[in-house]
């Protein structure tokens, strides 16, 4: 057979299996109301994390940090580099668990330890030490790859253990050693968009916690230690806590302590899927009912704000899913977008103005690989959200199964929007067709016939239909470096826009509709 009727046969068998799968899909209409939104996050809604620990941190029998911490993260890494870049200002969170004992070799601080295993420390280590050349190298990357900084500050510096009460440290917070690293910091003239104070010391804290009394009043310190050093309102680096998991009496307390225009973002932390070495964490990463648990903490979280604290904004400061460094046959694997992108799109709905994925390298939930730097399926579902979705959020509903979830957003390039379409069946196509709910007063819809102008498409599946599977195929086309460590062209594939959006099975589908009418995206 010669080499044309092989292609022409392979073009019509492929034809044939689409057409069955329009047949036997499930036909889907997605109302989405577009008059006026429903949120809006930050114009840089995606951030990740970098953190502290060094490479003795082991869980469940693996040490899956290596060199992946802030001291001993190679800077000068190609793929490091070029990941961040290709996001033109990814926000970078720079904190975690041993934050609270990084003390930094500044000023009259002349010491430098070195993070050592220590049963009697928190989380098992020693102090460990900032020092100014390794936070110029840190800077150095920052500029040179335009990325946002937030930096958390040792919340427990000057502090004590309480001898009454387990895990209660009590004392106000000394600043000499964070004034001394501002201080430095503006001498060189480095960015910073926002200080985080402390890790996880709020509501019952995890290895160490502070009432919100206490709390508040350092988080006015804070405040006015920036105010002094920063005089500028526009280049004022904004003020970020409490920076752990949600505790609806604390963090009540704690905003009604620091009043008004004192705290800019409350922050918290979500580990909703468990433990990293729980034997059902496959199962609950594509289970919707599950999933939507998380949804009430975000709903109370903007509530609360909105009656205590409105001059703030919530944030998801730190999100790693399964917790003690993920999971390591599913964290770094494509199966973990059916949660991630999930997240993206459910916080947005509630007003979250940014999401901090832990980690942006490192442990088992790295966006890329801890020792070879190669990004892992997240990380280019992060960079198609950064790209395609815009900040204002829109009010979405379908009438298809639970296990199908559909997001939109005016596009961050106008005009038109943009759809987030996640299939968690593992059998079931669905065939979506859009209608432009204009209904504010009256009965109005319009049906999205397409327009003039193509549908741009991007379809994200795992290689060979494998969801535990570290490589993700773009359109079909796996996603690969390129010759020279860059990040490959994300490219859409371009559709007929007057035909359904075909969502496979166990896959993720971004979706611009350029000539959706949306009064609320004019």
């Amino acid at each position: 057979m010669s080499s044309v009727k092989v292609v022409v046969c392979f073009v019509l068998l492929t034809l044939f299996a689409q057409a069955i799968n329009i047949v036997n899909a499930e036909n889907v209409e997605v109302r989405v109301k577009s008059v006026t939104s429903i949120a809006k996050t930050d114009d840089n809604f995606v951030c990740a994390t970098l953190d502290w620990w060094p490479s003795t941190k082991c869980d469940y029998g693996q040490c899956p940090w290596q060199q992946a911490g802030l001291i001993n993260l190679d800077l000068d890494n190609k793929i490091l580099r070029n990941a961040i870049k290709a996001f033109k200002s990814l926000r970078l969170r720079l904190g975690g668990s041993l934050e609270d004992q990084v003390v930094y070799k500044v000023g009259d601080n002349l010491e430098c330890p070195k993070f050592q295993r220590n049963n009697d420390g928190l989380f098992g280590f020693t102090q460990g030490c900032l020092c100014m050349d390794r936070w110029d190298e840190l800077n150095d990357l920052f500029k040179q790859t335009g990325a946002i900084i937030t930096f958390g500050l040792n919340a427990l510096y000057g502090k004590q253990k309480d001898h009454n009460e387990k895990g209660l440290w009590i004392g106000d917070w000394d600043t000499t050693n964070s004034r001394d690293l501002m201080n430095y910091t503006i001498s060189k003239g480095y960015k910073i968009d926002s200080y985080e104070l402390g890790n996880e010391l709020c509501g019952n804290g995890v290895s160490a916690r502070l009432t919100p009394e206490q709390y508040g009043r350092d988080m006015i310190k804070l405040k006015k230690l920036v105010q002094e050093l920063y005089p500028d309102p526009s280049t004022q680096p904004k003020v970020l806590g409490p920076a752990g998991f949600f505790d609806e009496k604390w963090f009540k307390t704690f905003l009604q302590i620091t009043g008004p225009n004192v705290v800019d973002a409350v922050t918290q932390h979500i580990y909703n899927l468990g433990a990293g070495v729980d034997k059902d964490l496959i199962y609950r990463i594509q289970d919707p009912f599950f999933l939507s648990q998380i949804a009430q903490t975000y709903r109370d979280l903007s509530k609360l704000i909105e009656e205590f604290g409105p001059w703030s904004a919530a944030w998801v400061g730190e999100a790693g899913g399964a917790y003690n460094s993920g999971g390591k046959d599913v964290s770094h694997t494509f199966a973990n977008g059916f949660w991630y992108l999930d997240q993206l799109g459910m916080t947005s709905t509630f007003n979250h103005k940014v999401y901090c994925r832990q980690a942006f390298i490192g442990g088992n939930y790295g966006l890329l690989n801890t020792t070879s730097f190669i990004p892992n399926p997240d990380y280019y579902g992060a960079l198609l959200w950064h790209r395609l979705m815009g900040p204002s959020v829109l009010s979405v509903n379908h009438n298809g199964s639970p296990y199908l979830r559909v997001y939109s957003h005016c596009s961050r390039r106008k005009p038109g929007i943009t759809l987030l379409i996640i299939n968690m069946s593992n059998s079931t196509y669905s065939s979506i067709s859009v209608v432009n709910d204009l209904n504010l007063y009256t009965d109005m819809e319009v049906p999205d016939n397409g327009g003039a102008k193509p549908r741009e498409e991007y379809h994200l599946t795992p290689k060979d239909g494998n969801i535990q599977s570290d490589v993700v195929l773009l359109n079909k086309t796996p996603l690969r470096l390129t010759s020279s460590d860059g990040i490959p062209e994300l490219k859409p594939e371009f559709v007929d826009p007057t035909s359904p959006i075909l969502v496979a099975p166990q896959s993720f589908v971004f979706a611009t509709l350029r000539d959706f009418n949306a009064p609320a995206c004019a």
